[in-house]
């Protein structure tokens, strides 16, 4: 943090955007997911996965979860093959985005309160775009989130930093005036390459001890968000 606040000048108004991770951070999407994964794995003669088996695949987009769902069941798929049973998770999960998922505790608050204050909000996620302006839509979020990055946007996924580069171009702010909220390695990874302060959220999506992602800040739950940043503009 002070060589993140060295080049920022003095910690006053920051940050002026905060960009978080979708699934398991904003919203509990591992119940719709799991559905979508077994009913495709269902169609092509496999036993369903359980939902905590499911919840650990999520987190580097579909076509890698769709990777590690056959894997589980002994199956390797690439290139072409894995390709085409995507694009049929993709129409499976389309029409499930919004059955049982809902949002974290918090979530719901925590941007109302932000945007309140004037602080740019952005979504950065590897979920595809507009999955991720429809579940925004569904939950009353979209007039509120100033900038939307999808895993199919375009700039390279999470944990390279490029979305998250991106994101900030689309609100003309730089990394220093930046916080990135997650739960996954992928997320702090990518704050990590793009020298911004993250901030991690336990109870997300992670096979890596929340403790050991590298966040600057780990919290139990975004409610606790707030306080953190209070903390982190802390001098040191």
């Amino acid at each position: 943090m002070n060589t993140i606040f060295a080049q920022s000048g003095d910690r006053c108004g920051w940050p002026q955007v905060i960009l978080f991770d979708l699934d398991g951070t904003l919203i509990d999407s591992v119940p719709d997911i799991a559905a979508a994964v077994n009913r495709l794995l269902g169609e092509d003669g496999h036993e369903p996965l359980a939902i905590d088996q499911v919840r650990s695949m999520i987190g580097n987009g579909v076509k890698k979860l769709v990777e590690r769902a056959y894997a589980a069941r002994g199956i390797t798929l690439e290139g072409a093959p894995l390709d085409e049973t995507t694009n049929r998770m993709m129409a499976i999960y389309g029409d499930h985005l919004t059955v049982e998922t809902v949002l974290m505790p918090g979530a719901g608050e925590i941007l109302a309160a932000y945007h309140k204050a004037r602080v740019k909000l952005g979504v950065v996620t590897n979920k595809p775009e507009s999955f991720t302006r429809t579940i925004l839509a569904h939950f009353g979020l979209s007039e509120i989130i100033d900038v939307v990055v999808g895993g199919d946007t375009g700039p390279e996924r999470k944990p390279a930093p490029d979305m998250l580069n991106y994101a900030l171009e689309q609100v003309g702010l730089t990394a220093s005036r930046a916080l990135m909220v997650g739960d996954s390695p992928a997320d702090i990874g990518a704050a990590r390459a793009a020298f911004m302060a993250s901030v991690a959220v336990r109870g997300g999506y992670t096979n890596v001890p929340v403790e050991e992602l590298g966040a600057d800040i780990v919290i139990d739950s975004l409610s606790e968000l707030p306080a953190a940043i209070e903390q982190l503009k802390q001098p040191a």
